[in-house]
């Protein structure tokens, strides 16, 4: 017996477990495409970034966020885009394009933790269906059953289960390291953004001093 005759004796409840698997493998290939690109060496990252803003050289920071190509460079490089307009601006700046970032990262997740938990519902609703067909078996015959009346009911019972807990306990495994590569690239994200502005608030701080100055000697 190949493994297509198993399928088929699951009953219907395994057509939509299948659906549920090649749904979670999709997401599973697009969420672990995007998050790979999502790495980033940070503290490289940083030095860099902060060199050319003390530098004033914030076409070259933009340029160098745009050939990283991540999340933290995105939201660096829009708020970046706004420094002509102060501190306060590049901030809120930061702060929308990280919840976008996030957003961005985020997708399919909600899908992927769905499967894992139908899919082993699915199973068991068909262990309950299957045990319910063998026992109207053993009515029907009046108690006079033999195991190979019963053989389809217990087979449809155990090969749902076990193709639902196939499917949800991948599903579940992929699901918990696709969050937590989430939760460390908005770590980094937060990490980075602080950085900038202060960098860009210091500064801020620093010509403000240099006009008092000024406005004093004057």
């Amino acid at each position: 017996m190949n493994l297509f005759d198993i399928f088929l004796k699951g009953g219907w409840l395994m057509w939509p477990i299948l659906i549920s698997s090649i749904i979670a493998l999709a997401v599973v290939i697009d969420r672990y495409t995007v998050l790979r690109k999502t790495r980033i060496n940070v503290p490289a990252f940083m030095v860099r970034i902060r060199g050319m803003i003390k530098k004033k050289d914030i076409s070259g920071a933009i340029s160098h966020c745009m050939q990283e190509k991540s999340p933290v460079a995105n939201i660096v490089r829009k708020g970046l885009k706004k420094y002509k307009l102060g501190h306060t601006r590049v901030k809120e700046a930061i702060e929308n394009a990280g919840r976008q970032e996030v957003s961005k990262l985020e997708k399919g997740l909600t899908i992927l933790a769905t499967v894992a938990g139908v899919a082993p519902l699915l199973g068991f609703l068909g262990t309950v269906t299957g045990m319910i067909q063998a026992f109207m078996t053993i009515e029907d015959l009046a108690g006079a059953a033999n195991p190979s009346d019963l053989a389809g009911g217990i087979w449809e019972a155990l090969t749902t289960t076990a193709f639902g807990l196939i499917v949800g306990i991948p599903a579940l495994a992929f699901y918990n390291y696709f969050l937590s590569s989430v939760k460390r690239t908005v770590e980094d994200m937060e990490t980075v953004a602080n950085d900038v502005i202060d960098v860009i608030q210091d500064e801020s701080t620093d010509l403000s001093d240099i006009d008092d100055e000024i406005e004093i000697d004057l």
